[in-house]
């Protein structure tokens, strides 16, 4: 088997089109595999930090129609359809958005979190973990005893998550993403550079991501993204 195809990711645990945009990709993948059968490498998904808000307070009053009302300048009831067509959306790919019970707050504990759980080899059940949390089950992700919890319920130390987040030691690694966002000119998540050369934006259906990945795995030698022309 060849090389493995790295995926790297930008995306937002508070973004809900990044939830649903992992599970296009990974529905494509799975598509992508059983085309190329036993030559298909293994893709290593490896998930960025993007604050999509990062002026948001830990605590928000209000739901989430009040924030795109108060914050985005949405009118509540276009509010009310935007959330309608994106938890319909979600329910296609399996997923229950529950904006009822979303309490909206500051995601960057969680990025630190993300960071801290790819050190200790959990990066891919910490990410679904928290959008599950944040999107279905209304956890609070701006409070460091929620986190804490969740981390202990993908198999990771407990005390040591506390400790890092505690300490911010994982937050120079969230910013330097955000630079690297910043330098390849990302302005919305999800987005998608596949093997360094392939890039994607947004929650692309299933068959496109599966032809980027079949493209990517074909031409291996291409311009990696960072020295193309835009």
């Amino acid at each position: 088997m060849s090389e493995s195809l790295r995926v790297d990711v930008w995306s937002d645990i508070a973004c809900p089109w990044c939830y649903i945009g992992k599970r296009r990709f990974e529905s494509g993948e799975r598509v992508w595999r059983e085309s190329a059968g036993a030559d298909a490498p293994d893709v290593e998904l490896v998930f960025h930090s993007f604050e999509l808000a990062p002026d948001t307070p830990e605590d928000f009053a209000g739901d989430e129609v009040e924030y795109l009302s108060r914050h985005k300048g949405i009118a509540p009831e276009q509010a009310r359809q935007m959330l309608d067509h994106v938890t319909g959306i979600a329910a296609s790919v399996d997923l229950e958005y529950r904006f009822d019970r979303l309490q909206h707050t500051n995601t960057v504990l969680a990025h630190e979190l993300i960071h801290f759980a790819a050190a200790n080899g959990r990066q891919l059940e910490m990410t679904e973990r928290l959008m599950s949390a944040y999107f279905t089950e209304g956890r609070h992700l701006g409070r460091t005893e929620e986190l804490v919890t969740l981390a202990g319920e993908v198999g990771l130390d407990t005390g040591a998550a506390s400790e890092a987040l505690a300490t911010h030691a994982f937050l120079s690694d969230v910013k330097a993403d955000e630079r690297q966002a910043a330098e390849l000119g990302i302005n919305g998540v999800p987005f998608f550079v596949i093997d360094g050369t392939w890039a994607l934006s947004g929650a692309q259906d299933p068959a496109t991501f599966a032809a980027a990945l079949a493209h990517a795995h074909r031409e291996r030698d291409s311009v990696p993204v960072g020295g193309a022309s835009s």
